[in-house]
């Protein structure tokens, strides 16, 4: 028996490929194996960046007794969630189901034939807190295992059954109008936190599907509510300590309600959403800040998310080396500062200086005397120059510091949510380096992650592609991504790539009965049931993500079947946006698009012209909820959308079209800037 992780292309599964458990990937030869010794299988589930799954493996995986005691008792999974979100989600669910709370490490037993039967997420080495010892847990199934066999199992096959039975109603309801929309405000509102930014109590985890939903409304209706509640959330997060105010980027959530201390991990996915909420708070309101963070944000993924194939990483760790030399791992020793660390590093007047301005108190606002950086909110004017001087300073010192372990794993619908969001902030800034590593990415998710049937592998590591297949995610944030390259850039075949990835969604991901969709395709690897959540958590679901990218395609290109498939998986929006509408964001501004047309923008116009420039950036630059836009001359069939649109006198002309009728063209940007609800502020600049 050996430890089989060493060939995997997962960081996480690397991690523990040195481990004295005799670690499986998963694979149906684990179960084989556990078929033929007779015994059960522990399958534990985490990803690299999680603290806890850290503790654990170093505390019970890496102990040579406890190691033996699996070996012998067990056939033992490793599965990093992220790689497999769909083994990841089942039995997710039968933990949630089971204890009614769930997350990572996650902790379940199975019988040989994936069925679940008993459940959990950290066990600690010893009890504490009422909780048994991993220990415990481990003689406790095997006890059980020997000597209730079949009862064990007959527990498995009630929990699979009961699993199936929560399989989700849904009929192809009517798509959600004013009246859903409306409700789903009132409910946001309920739930809004006035005094700190944000919905709900502690933790908190930045809202950015709601945020694209607030401001979609707000450009729709002229909700000064909706766009109050987005711009205060957005300036709170900034402020905090969530936000990096040295390097830019955003950690995973805050663990109070006030936004100061983070989990220190930094994701690809959040700060790709978040990027493109600011980039879309400053286009509606013209805000500063919001300019400023969108910029930092994409800066961050650049800098330190980019791999060296072009694509970009999943995540910085929590933790890192406390820098004592005693090879310690703390979570935030990265980030946080203590007064006299800033004396160190700057000199007594400019600490002073940088503690009041960054919060930093001498009893700390984190651990140990420490404080994470925040930005309060300050009476008179500080000289910006020499703020700017002490930021430097900072940054340098802190790149003195052991830096976080990063998840090299290029997952596909991240890239592709990263994509949208460089490509957006690269045009409106005039930032064509931004857009560059747009299109690297891009490029790398077509050559690598691609196959020559159009289906996409959901991860990569070092320019090598990994063995599990994309799951719908995967299929419609890379689409989201592709569309938004094309609108920016005016390149055809970004629009194609979108249009392949979405064929598969029609063809292998929707229920053709309901309209509803699921995570994983039809010929993916069977499951003990096939997982299917509409509901937005970290990243839009799949569900969500499908409909926003079929819908814009469908306006891109006139296509029915997408649009129908668009609308009829809205249906679950209608159903679900009143009642749970922090949980279906992205749903909602989907529908807000779907309520709004979308618009369909043609720019027509000579490449490099200043006309078409201008009218191209206004277009971009237009709050109407999920409008497309295609550039081009007039004799150009790169875009669809193209087709059959002159100059107007000759000269660089601008078509908007919605719901089959379109406005007169116009050659006048100002026209076009008020066609697309383009704010009276300063983002038109």
């Amino acid at each position: 028996m050996a430890n089989r992780l060493a060939h995997e292309t997962s960081p996480y599964l690397l991690q523990h490929a040195d481990n004295p458990v005799d670690w499986w990937p998963w694979s149906a030869e684990a179960f084989e194996e556990a078929r033929r010794r007779g015994v059960p299988v522990l399958l534990s589930v985490g990803y690299s960046s999680c603290h806890w799954c850290h503790v654990m493996a170093h505390e019970s995986f890496e102990d040579r007794e406890t190691a033996e005691y699996l070996n012998a008792h067990f056939v033992n999974v490793k599965v990093d969630r992220e790689e497999r979100p769909d083994v990841d989600a089942v039995y997710m669910e039968a933990v949630q189901a089971a204890t009614g709370q769930g997350g990572w490490p996650m902790t379940v037993f199975l019988t040989p034939e994936e069925e679940p039967f008993y459940f959990g997420t950290y066990f600690p080495p010893a009890p504490r807190h009422g909780m048994p010892s991993f220990r415990q847990v481990l003689e406790g199934v095997r006890a059980a295992w020997a000597d209730r066999r079949d009862e064990v199992t007959e527990v498995a096959g009630k929990i699979v059954r009961d699993l199936a039975g929560r399989e989700l109603k849904f009929a192809a309801v009517d798509v959600p109008g004013e009246d859903e929309l409306a409700q789903a405000l009132l409910g946001l509102t309920r739930e809004y936190d006035a005094a700190r930014g944000g919905f709900g109590r502690a933790p908190k985890f930045p809202p950015s599907m709601v945020i694209e939903f607030l401001l979609r409304h707000a450009a729709r209706t002229g909700s000064e509510g909706a766009l109050q509640m987005a711009a205060d959330t957005c300036e709170r997060m900034a402020r905090g300590g969530i936000y990096d105010q040295l390097g830019g980027g955003f950690a995973r959530y805050s663990v109070d309600r006030e936004w100061v201390v983070p989990h220190f991990e930094k994701m690809l996915y959040d700060n790709a959403l978040l990027c493109r909420v600011y980039a879309h708070l400053w286009r509606a309101t013209g805000s500063e800040l919001a300019r400023r963070v969108a910029l930092e944000t994409a800066d961050f993924m650049v800098r330190e998310l980019r791999t060296n194939e072009g694509g970009f990483a999943s995540a910085l760790d929590a933790d890192s080396d406390d820098g004592t030399g005693s090879g310690r791992h703390v979570e935030g020793a990265y980030y946080v500062w203590t007064p006299e660390q800033l004396t160190e590093v700057l000199g007594e007047e400019d600490a002073a200086l940088a503690a009041h301005y960054f919060g930093v108190t001498e009893e700390g606002t984190f651990e140990e005397g420490a404080s994470v950086l925040q930005l309060p909110q300050h009476e008179g004017v500080f000289d910006a120059e020499r703020i700017e001087s002490v930021r430097d300073r900072l940054n340098a010192a802190r790149a003195h510091r052991p830096a976080p372990g990063r998840d090299d794993k290029v997952v596909a619908a991240w890239n592709g949510l990263a994509v949208a969001a460089l490509a957006e902030t690269g045009a409106y800034f005039d930032r064509p380096d931004l857009v560059d590593a747009a299109i690297a990415a891009a490029d790398l998710l077509v050559r690598l992650h691609l196959d020559e049937r159009a289906r996409l592998a959901r991860t990569s590591k070092d320019g090598q592609v990994g063995a599990n297949a994309g799951v719908l995610e995967d299929y419609a944030d890379v689409a989201e991504g592709f569309l938004a390259l094309a609108s920016v850039t005016g390149e055809g075949v970004w629009l194609e790539f979108a249009g392949f990835l979405l064929d598969h969604v029609l063809a292998r991901f929707v229920d053709e009965e309901s309209g509803a969709l699921f995570d994983t395709a039809a010929d993916a690897e069977k499951l003990i049931r096939r997982p299917q959540d509409p509901t937005d958590n970290a990243t839009p679901s799949g569900w969500s993500a499908a409909a926003g990218a079929l819908l814009s395609y469908a306006a891109h290109t006139g296509s029915a079947p997408h649009r129908t498939a668009a609308e009829r998986a809205l249906g679950v929006v209608k159903a679900l946006g009143p009642r749970a509408p922090r949980f279906i964001g992205w749903g909602l501004a989907t529908a807000e698009a779907l309520l709004d047309g979308p618009r369909e923008v043609a720019v027509v116009g000579p490449e490099g012209h200043p006309g078409t420039k201008e009218l191209h950036r206004a277009a971009l630059l237009g709050t109407a909820p999920g409008a497309v836009v295609a550039v081009g001359t007039t004799d150009s069939d790169e875009l669809p959308l193209l087709a059959d649109r002159p100059y107007v006198g000759g000269e660089p002309t601008a078509y908007v079209c919605r719901n089959f009728t379109c406005d007169a063209p116009t050659t006048d940007v100002d026209r076009l800037r008020t066609a697309l609800g383009s704010p009276a502020t300063g983002a038109t600049g």
